[in-house]
């Protein structure tokens, strides 16, 4: 990890923490050395400084990039420039992790082709992957849902897991968490980060430096509250970290967010990220990092800090970071992390200028907000958007509202439809889902506890939940389940339906299963806008359950409160949840924990020796787990009948030097897309319907739709996924409209110049028989959300050669350029709409043979009628890294020929 370089400003040193010698990159002595401006940098920040100073090499990091850095605080961020930043390790989960290793496979058989060895295709950096995205709700309500979810997980998924016991066995530094211990951010949280790694060099000295990660999910971005810089990546960037690759990015505005007071009683830390997530997106921090000071962070847990810094991808910002302070100490303490391990982030921190008390000066901002977290109040978030934050009594009049508008059903909210074969009835907003679920809140014993005690409260007074709500708890670690077992909170919670259904996201990113039949076909047969609740980070169209238009966002009270309401109708403020045993209304004020019995409980119940005992064995799995049998050698043995694994075509006929870019000239439109679209909406995710090009592809293949399982596990089969690329259901294209103009919903485009309409993967299929290449147009913020590389490999994969949007969310933007999609933006005041196009148009796109990062280029566009018009627009690949992935077809097969020479040695 020391990088070979005359070490420009003096300042590797050796310090003895402990007993222990440990060389690490000081920024005091940089200072003193001339980078004056270091010890006003935002925290966030000296991290990054900490990084550049290490693995200065006068290549990839310079000492004018330092410079740079350090003078931050004249610029405050708002200056390009460009820098090399490396990770310490690498975070994936399975939905990602899988693909990962898939081309990791797939580029050892290639570089073996371009004459090298596969062993060159190794992670440089420590590698997690952690199975937390396979467990499906099939089963819930009931004592036997947890291992009836367990044992058709892994009948569905064992060429998956047999696949990624390969990878571990095959790749050095690449360790694989098991299914059934709990969500890649809270294992990471309670047990993966360190705060400060360590690891011996070359020539046996041990190297001391903050731990910071990557991640193949946009939440990796929750361990920042811990005082770890992490941030989500595509799948395919975070590959070339593995390899060693740098990570290239401006250096970027950072946004205080100061906190001071503290929350009110009955107010949950759903309650404030939900706040502060509205509050961001309000600002604008796309792109930025977002920090969080104030005498306010002392009245923070770690786990509440931890809820904040999960949603940085819903505020829209790269990462919400945390310095590290006493608090930090604390949370190592009680999640089991060793003595030596405490004292040496402390030492380390303090040494560094890195930790925080209540002396410390604010450090210096590109812009600042405030918040006094007394005025945060219960709030949830709905019903599509994480920032649409709405207070809890105002909950039933925005769903009014959403209903006659953006639903469309005005004069319908009192009506009810009898569901067959039950005794009630179902009606617009009614909750048809109630999850316990996500990364978000389930890290969090303050909620979990309130949800908990809420039950037995509830349970006391005799209230039931509705019988049309499905109920699900998924706890994000097994410490979770740990707790809520000793502190007999689980019994409450399982009267009320909240078994345990598995250990996994869940609900939250789509895995909440089939309703019941009978409510699944009346909310279908009769256009009812049912209502999901959930203790998520995300609610976009069409995520949660296919069944369920309208998604809200709320701690784990709520909605445990939601489902005996039965209603996202009633004012829970005011009007009664049910009535009791005796016959008298319970209010949800009448259940509602207070902060002293939560404390009680969390102090005697959530314990240093919980979370001993249960990551103990963290590696190796249950019985399930260690009878997956492995084979295989350095190179993957393919199985061309699988459909759950097979060898993407991304390296075929690759050479050894990159092909000359050309124009693209004469392109259709693949589609028109409006604003906010998310990777939600162009990658697959979610189940397969028999009637798609995915589903049609599995029954040819032998497949039956019991066992077509879910676009997220199949993420390793390309055709699979390619089939399902702007496949979901609440897509609008506004090339394909209804008799009356409307935009029509769904994964469909119109062929030109045919006219006929089609699945977007069927015209891109003869568009590319006909040597057609395609561009896709789009509104602001486009690949909002999840960071699925999915949504750019799809795109490639479709014949996509760019996209044209208003704006771009940080992570899908870098994914289309490492895809080898030429992102394009227009300027201030123009999109598609605007120039008036219909898709009927063809597009050609000059000056890519000089291409140049943020060069101004045209599209020239011909309509139907053979009109033209020439449309200004920048190319969004914004580094000179970048630019040289874009040439090399996207950033594996850079890695690729820089490993290879142009003899076919390896280097």
């Amino acid at each position: 990890m020391i990088a070979s370089h005359p070490d420009t400003f003096s300042t590797r040193r050796t310090v003895t923490i402990g007993g222990r010698p440990f060389v690490c990159f000081d920024l005091a002595t940089a200072e003193a050395n001339g980078l004056s401006g270091l010890s006003r940098l935002p925290f966030s920040l000296k991290v990054l400084a900490e990084n550049l100073l290490r693995h200065e090499d006068g290549r990839s990091v310079t000492a004018d990039d330092l410079r740079a850095l350090a003078a931050w605080g004249e610029t405050r961020g708002r200056a390009a420039r460009e820098i090399a930043y490396r990770p310490a390790r690498v975070l994936m989960q399975d939905f990602t992790g899988v693909p990962a290793v898939v081309d990791l496979a797939a580029m050892r058989d290639a570089v073996v082709a371009l004459g090298g060895s596969p062993d060159q295709i190794n992670p440089q950096i420590p590698v997690d992957l952690v199975v937390d995205h396979s467990v499906v709700v099939d089963y819930f309500g009931n004592a036997s849902a947890l291992s009836r979810n367990v044992a058709r997980e892994y009948e569905q998924n064992q060429e998956r897991y047999t696949f990624l016991k390969w990878g571990q066995k095959a790749f050095r530094d690449f360790r694989v968490v098991p299914p059934g211990t709990g969500i890649c951010h809270q294992v990471n949280l309670e047990y993966l980060a360190r705060v400060v790694w360590t690891r011996e060099s070359a020539d046996g000295t041990v190297v001391t430096y903050p731990d910071t990660c990557v991640g193949t999910d946009s939440h990796t971005t929750m361990v920042g509250g811990l005082g770890v810089l992490g941030w989500g990546v595509g799948g395919i960037e975070a590959e070339a970290a593995m390899l060693g690759q740098p990570v290239s990015m401006l250096i970027p505005e950072v946004i205080g967010f100061r906190l001071s007071g503290r929350l009110r009683e009955g107010v949950t830390s759903t309650d404030l990220v939900l706040t502060v997530t509205q509050m961001l997106r309000k600002k604008g921090v796309v792109g930025k990092f977002v920090e969080f000071f104030g005498p306010g962070l002392s009245a923070l847990g770690l786990a509440d800090r931890a809820t904040i810094g999960n949603m940085a991808p819903e505020y829209g910002a790269t990462c919400g970071f945390f310095p590290v302070d006493a608090v930090t100490l604390d949370y190592l303490r009680l999640s089991g992390r060793s003595d030596e391990q405490v004292a040496l982030v402390e030492a380390y921190t303090r040494a560094q200028g890195l930790f925080r008390d209540e002396t410390t000066a604010d450090p210096l901002f590109t812009d600042t907000l405030e918040l006094d977290l007394t005025e945060v109040e219960p709030s949830l978030a709905g019903p599509k958007r994480p920032e649409g934050r709405v207070a809890l009594g105002s909950v039933p009049v925005v769903f009014d509202a959403a209903l006659a508008g953006e639903y469309r059903k005005p004069g319908e909210a009192g009506r009810r439809w009898k569901v067959e074969g039950t005794d009630f009835d179902l009606g617009h907003g009614d909750v048809v889902i109630a999850a316990v679920t996500s990364c978000t809140n389930t890290s969090n014993p303050s909620v979990l506890v309130a949800a908990g005690l809420l039950a037995r409260k509830a349970r006391e007074r005799g209230l039931r939940t509705k019988p049309w709500v499905k109920t699900s708890l998924a706890p994000g670690s097994q410490v979770v389940a740990a707790y809520l077992k000793s502190s007999g909170l689980q019994d409450d919670l399982d009267a009320l339906g909240f078994q345990i259904v598995g250990f996994g996201c869940t609900t939250c990113i789509g895995n909440s299963g089939p309703l019941d039949p009978a409510i699944s076909r009346t909310i279908a047969e009769n256009g009812i806008v049912a209502s999901a609740v959930l203790s998520g980070n995300r609610n976009f169209e069409g995520r949660i359950s296919p069944d369920v238009q309208a998604n809200w966002l709320a701690s784990p009270p709520l909605v445990v409160a939601h489902a005996l309401a039965g209603s996202t109708r009633i004012d829970l403020t005011r009007e009664p949840l049910g009535m009791g045993a005796d016959g008298k209304p319970v209010f949800l004020s009448d259940i509602w924990p207070s902060t002293a019995e939560i404390d009680a409980v969390i102090a005697k119940h959530v314990t240093g020796a919980l979370f001993r005992e249960k990551y103990a064995e963290v590696f190796a799995g249950d019985e399930r787990w260690r009878a997956v049998e492995v084979t295989g050698g350095e190179t993957y043995a393919w199985d061309d009948a699988s459909t759950y694994v097979r060898n993407p075509p991304y390296f075929e006929g690759m050479t050894r030097s990159p092909p000359a870019i050309s124009d693209v000239k004469g392109a259709r439109i693949l589609a028109l897309l409006g604003d906010k679209i998310t990777t939600d909406h162009i990658s697959p995710a979610g189940s397969i319907k028999p009637t798609s090009p995915a589903g049609r592809y599995l029954l040819a293949h032998g497949v039956e739709p019991r066992d077509f399982n879910q676009y997220g596990t199949r993420r390793g089969n390309h055709e699979v996924m390619i089939r399902g690329t702007f496949a979901n259901i609440r897509i609008k294209n506004a090339m394909v409209r209804d008799e009356a103009g409307a935009i029509v919903e769904g994964g469909f485009t119109v062929h030109q110049p045919s006219g006929e309409r089609v699945a977007i993967y069927d015209a891109a299929r003869r568009y590319a028989d006909e040597g057609v290449p395609l561009v896709v147009f789009a509104g602001v913020e486009y690949g909002n959300g999840s960071s699925r590389d999915w949504a750019a490999k799809g795109t490639r994969l479709l014949g996509v050669k760019a996209v044209v949007a208003r704006s771009y969310e940080r992570i899908h933007r870098s994914n289309l350029v490492g895809m080898g999609v030429l992102p394009l933006q227009f300027e201030d005041g123009t999109g598609w709409e605007t120039l008036g196009l219909t898709g009927a148009e063809t597009v050609s796109i000059g000056g890519l043979t000089a291409l140049a990062p943020r060069a101004k280029l045209t599209l020239d566009i011909v309509r139907a009628d053979g009109s033209r018009i020439v449309v200004p627009v920048t190319a969004r690949i914004d580094t000179a890294d970048e630019l040289d992935y874009f040439r090399n077809g996207g950033i594996l097969p850079a890695v690729l020929r820089h490993l290879v020479d142009a003899r076919g040695d390896a280097r």
